[in-house]
């Protein structure tokens, strides 16, 4: 495991940070990627990336600010910003709003959510292992898999009751990574093979968000209620929304049959 910084030319750089923002650069590879293999020209694409990176990162910060203002005496939004830490689940609502909002501005309105889909996979399983190397592992286990950092590495990892445990940890990050890996993998089989534009994120939204709700589990996270984390407390609330959207879509039948357009060909019209 890395410290949680290290030095260039003098200069202190956060682990953590080099692999968010390798995570963004990955994404909008594979999002330009997507777009020359589907034949898209529109240079209004990238101002959507740049709404979705710009709000995900609002979003991120703030929805992570409720463990800073309870725990500060004199809570300040500079505060917040700095000391709030960040949500992944937080950064997925606002890059959702973000993409919308500016193809309000912009004017564009087709469809996006099959380019985003894989991007964000990736992006975010690039981004869990800057998490891996920094943060705190797990919940204890008994499983060969544990992992058991030395006492020097535990003693550079915040906030970890567990490391002083002695035992193995679950490396949470890992099982993260590796989900996150294999849903790209499903989500580019998936691309040829979904004929509703744009369904390809909320494929993603709903499996990200029923594999983070079980993962949470032997996460190293404070409890907010029930014995649940605040994120499996947002997930309980959006995750029903998701469940029923699908729901819907079958009882119309929209999956019954159709494969997607081939690349760069202008898709069928799909009842909304």
């Amino acid at each position: 495991m890395f410290p949680v910084a290290f030095h260039v030319g003098g200069v202190s750089v956060p682990t953590h940070d080099v692999f968010v923002v390798l995570g963004a650069a990955t994404g909008i590879i594979v999002f330009w990627w997507e777009t020359r293999r589907r034949g898209l020209r529109d240079e209004r694409m990238w101002w959507l990336v740049l709404g979705a990176l710009l709000t995900g990162a609002v979003f991120a910060r703030l929805s992570a600010g409720w463990r800073y203002l309870a725990g500060d005496p004199e809570p300040s939004f500079a505060g917040l910003w700095l000391y709030g830490g960040k949500s992944v689940l937080g950064g997925l609502a606002g890059a959702y709003f973000g993409v919308l909002l500016t193809k309000r501005i912009v004017g564009y309105r087709e469809k996006t959510g099959d380019l985003f889909a894989p991007a964000a996979a990736l992006a975010i399983a690039v981004g869990r292992i800057g998490c891996f190397l920094t943060e705190p592992l797990g919940t204890p286990t008994s499983m060969p898999w544990g992992i058991l950092p030395s006492p020097s590495i535990a003693s550079r990892i915040p906030s970890c009751p567990a490391c002083a445990t002695g035992h193995p940890m679950h490396p949470a990050f890992l099982y993260e990574i590796a989900f996150l890996v294999a849903l790209f993998g499903l989500l580019r089989w998936m691309r040829s093979r979904v004929s509703v534009p744009g369904e390809l994120f909320k494929v993603f939204l709903l499996c990200y968000g029923m594999f983070r709700f079980a993962v949470e589990f032997v996460r190293e996270n404070p409890r907010f209620a029930l014995g649940l984390s605040g994120s499996q407390v947002f997930l309980l609330c959006t995750l029903p929304v998701l469940l029923g959207y699908f729901a819907r879509q079958v009882r119309r039948g929209a999956y019954r049959r159709g494969r997607a357009p081939a690349p760069g060909r202008a898709p069928a019209p799909v009842e909304a």
